[in-house]
């Protein structure tokens, strides 16, 4: 018996637990020896996973920034709006139909052959994003390891690395110099005895701290350009295989090694939250810091950009469309309440990015005070939040290496989980298109992709390799993500069907999705992902890495980079309709937009004998 028969749908009745559920497993798999597919142990682990793979660096550096730029406190309305109309009904729609099938974002594709390159595009985001979001952790890793010394090494001007620019916070001299008190010849001493000779009347800018010198000259060693990649950083180097290492430990025996040690990563950024939090609070000044990030200012809700801002933040903190969700949700059972998922997971994401504001904040407003200058002045975007802000506040605290370990130690364990989504994606996908040849060879076929993707993180841990890590970061993901989700939902919803969609969920729960999901999935949310479409190509620059302008080739490096994810589904398709061989051109192609043999509920549901599947009329 096939899975689907006939392209009508398949209801199945009450089993009476998941142990009965899952006893059968796959005739394939029997026959050709392959072992069946994992489930979660428990169900925590399903949700642990799908926190620490929501909740992610973009959660410390990215949604405070963002309150910041668009309104404090006022962000917070289009932000829930847009994580409920857009979000959320993505969430659950992945979710669903990947804990009905089972099946990761390749095998997926059954129920729409046409676009399995869908399922392709998924991977080469995944696969790109885990390049350069270990590049992130190596930079943590790297703070990490410098941490543990009696004093922070960002917190003084006397080392090989620091120019004369360089300046300490506490220095007297904070601040513009010009001619009237630079003369000729005049020697000045710096903290640190850091020294610069003038040799004439010039204007000399102190506004490199220390902290901003480490990150540039020390963790960084930037070059001038792009173009001038210069050679490896060895620093870097070991914290890149360092950090695939510790990948490779967490994912090499799949769900059951990652269902283990998400209790730890998914759970201690709380604590070291918390930690941090009750320590930023006693610091003088931290009440400016926070009082800036939750002052609503409502007169920003009338832009447009604050709700531009807001649906790519809640689109990219959730994971939909990257295919993280699809494949942690394939190895849920099959009664598993995937509604109730839906609703926590988000939940937690958007209070975590909000608690995570007011830890970010409430050191800002220290450091504000600490040099004299505004809130505003002392706020920077993305990397440099975390690697410059605040380790130049920790700096200034008692026993700063003991701060300095729990704050990088925090963003290890936020990192190490985000990555487990994105891995996983690759690994599972390939295994289950493949299961013959690879299933049984797993943790090798893991090592070998770790491996792989070490080699290729390695021009960004060169000198020049944060201008490559800016390309990666600016063009991987953003328009490509959004095409992705429409073409799901044009799949699921209006090709394969609503009616057939909810009564697939019906056979899980129990019960159908009320009317407010259906206006979701087949109205409100394809219509705001047009709206992100549009609102993306209207405003979208080229990269920005404070004043370096990224020559004409960088781009287009960056362009083929967010393309090769989108560019996969016609090709996929193409080929599929070619593989076909019988009919026209339009006969292929209305074949191939049919559910397969092979779709329908998980091989944990589906016995051998005729009793188990019930045909409902279409």
């Amino acid at each position: 018996m096939t899975k689907r028969q006939s392209g009508k749908e398949q209801s199945l009745p009450a089993v009476k637990d998941e142990d009965e559920a899952s006893q059968f497993v796959d005739s394939n798999q029997v026959a050709t020896g392959t072992k069946p597919r994992e489930f979660w142990p428990h169900h925590t682990d399903f949700v642990l996973s799908c926190v620490g793979y929501a909740v992610g660096f973009g959660s410390i550096w990215r949604f405070p920034y963002l309150c910041y730029k668009n309104g404090g406190g006022a962000f917070l309305i289009p932000y829930i709006i847009c994580m409920v109309v857009c979000g959320v009904p993505l969430f659950y729609m992945e979710l669903a139909i990947a804990q009905f099938s089972g099946a990761s974002p390749l095998a997926l594709w059954e129920i729409f052959p046409l676009l399995k390159g869908v399922g392709w595009g998924m991977i080469v985001i995944s696969g790109l994003v885990c390049i350069y979001y270990n590049i992130i952790l190596t930079w943590v890793i790297y703070y990490l390891a410098r941490s543990f010394a009696a004093r922070v090494p960002w917190s003084t001007c006397s080392n090989w690395w620091n120019t004369c620019n360089c300046t300490e916070t506490e220095a007297l001299y904070f601040g513009n110099f010009t001619d009237a008190n630079a003369t000729d010849g005049r020697e000045f001493a710096w903290p640190g005895n850091t020294r610069c000779n003038l040799t004439g009347p010039i204007a000399v800018n102190l506004s490199q701290t220390a902290s901003d010198e480490f990150w540039r000259y020390n963790a960084l060693q930037q070059s001038s350009g792009i173009t001038d990649l210069g050679g490896i950083h060895w620093g870097l180097f070991f914290s890149l295989a360092f950090a695939w290492l510790i990948i490779f430990a967490c994912v090499f025996k799949g769900v059951k090694s990652v269902g283990k040690v998400v209790y730890f990563t998914a759970t201690s950024p709380y604590v070291f939250l918390f930690i941090l939090l009750v320590r930023n609070a006693m610091l003088p000044g931290s009440w400016r810091g926070v009082k800036f990030y939750i002052k609503p200012v409502w007169s920003k809700l009338a832009n447009l950009d604050i709700w531009h801002e807001a649906a790519l933040q809640v689109f990219f903190s959730l994971g939909p469309a990257w295919g993280g969700l699809i494949t942690m949700a394939s190895f849920n059972k099959f009664k598993n309440n995937c509604y109730r998922d839906s609703i926590i997971v988000p939940a937690i994401n958007c209070l975590t990015s909000i608690f995570g504001g007011f830890v970010i904040f409430s050191v800002i407003g220290f450091m504000a005070q600490q040099t004299n200058k505004e809130v505003e002045d002392v706020v920077a975007k993305g990397p440099g939040l975390v690697f410059v802000v605040y380790p130049e506040a920790i700096a200034q605290m008692p026993l700063a290496p003991l701060w300095a370990v729990l704050f990088f130690l925090m963003l290890i364990t936020i990192g190490v989980d985000s990555q487990f989504g994105m891995f996983e994606t690759m690994t599972s996908s390939f295994i289950d298109e493949f299961p013959n040849q690879l299933r049984k060879y797993k943790t090798p076929f893991v090592a070998a992709m770790c491996l792989l993707e070490f080699l290729l993180g390695l021009p960004l841990v060169t000198r020049g390799g944060i201008y490559l890590f800016t390309i990666f970061d600016w063009f991987i993901g953003t328009f490509a993500l959004c095409i992705i989700a429409l073409l799901e939902i044009i799949a699921i919803f209006y090709i394969y069907g609503i009616r057939r969609f909810l009564n697939d969920i019906e056979s899980m729960l129990g019960h159908r999705p009320g009317y407010f999901w259906v206006a979701m999935w087949c109205c409100v949310t394809p219509l705001a992902l047009v709206l992100i479409l549009v609102s993306i190509a209207v405003n979208f620059t080229n990269p920005v890495l404070e004043n370096y302008k990224f020559p004409p080739g960088s781009l287009v490096f960056g362009w083929l980079l967010g393309s090769i994810s989108v560019a996969v589904i016609p090709i996929v398709a193409a080929y599929r309709i070619y593989k076909v061989g019988k009919g026209s051109f339009l006969e292929r192609v209305r074949f191939l937009m049919k559910p397969t043999p092979n779709w329908g509920p998980q091989q944990s549901c589906v016995s051998t004998g005729p009793e188990v599947v019930k045909m409902l009329p279409a």
